[in-house]
């Protein structure tokens, strides 16, 4: 067993909103099995940010434990109706085997400015004490207009801050912290894939109102 990661695409016939860690039915190589993926973004870079959803728009990274397989092989993911069918979500392949692919989710922390001064800002709402500002100092923030800043020092006990950007703050505008947290897929694979419910057209007739003929 190991961390297998697909590169799948949406299917274009199916519209229904499927969520991270929801249970699938893969369909990969020779193997059929149940899992709970995560998804994240198919991109160049080392880390890669966790999508809550599975896009319709792009290609994306489903990351789950299941047995090693080699790539390129082909994949089918599938999800199970109430009624027991199978509805095709996503085609793809198989794009590696490793465990060592760090998937980051964000979180975004937001304060609002209490005292504006020319460079300086005293943000409120962002922490509730002291010991929380002093711990996440050295994270720079950010602004919905395009700040950019830094924690200079805590004020009092209750999470006020005095903070320095690189411009004049409006009394609308929000800061921002962006925190990252790697996150793991969870243990859910499941080699016993109940056999789906064979498809047979419904050909019911109308039925036809007797006439009376005078």
């Amino acid at each position: 067993m190991s961390v297998l990661n697909f590169v799948v695409r949406r299917h274009l016939g199916n519209n229904e909103t499927v969520k991270a860690k929801e249970e699938l039915i893969f369909h990969c190589g020779f193997r059929r099995f149940r899992a709970s993926p995560l998804y994240s973004q198919h991109s160049s870079a080392d880390k890669h940010k966790l999508e809550r959803f599975l896009r319709p728009d792009a290609a994306l990274v489903v990351t789950v434990y299941a047995p090693i397989t080699f790539p390129p092989a082909s994949v089918l993911l599938f999800k199970q109706r109430s009624n027991g069918m199978h509805d095709l979500m996503a085609t793809g392949f198989l794009l590696s085997v490793d465990p060592d692919r760090i998937i980051i989710k964000r979180l975004v922390l937001s304060g609002h400015p209490f005292k504006i001064f020319t460079k300086t800002a005293v943000v409120r709402y962002m922490f509730f004490n002291r010991e929380d500002v002093l711990w996440f100092k050295p994270v720079e923030l950010r602004t919905k207009w395009g700040r950019r800043g830094h924690i200079t020092e805590p004020l009092g006990t209750h999470g006020h801050m005095k903070c320095h950007f690189d411009g004049q703050l409006k009394s609308q505008d929000t800061v921002l912290l962006n925190l990252y947290k790697r996150v793991f897929p969870k243990w859910t694979y499941d080699p016993h894939v109940p056999e789906p419910v064979p498809w047979v057209r419904n050909e019911q007739q109308l039925p036809v109102q007797e006439v009376e003929m005078e």
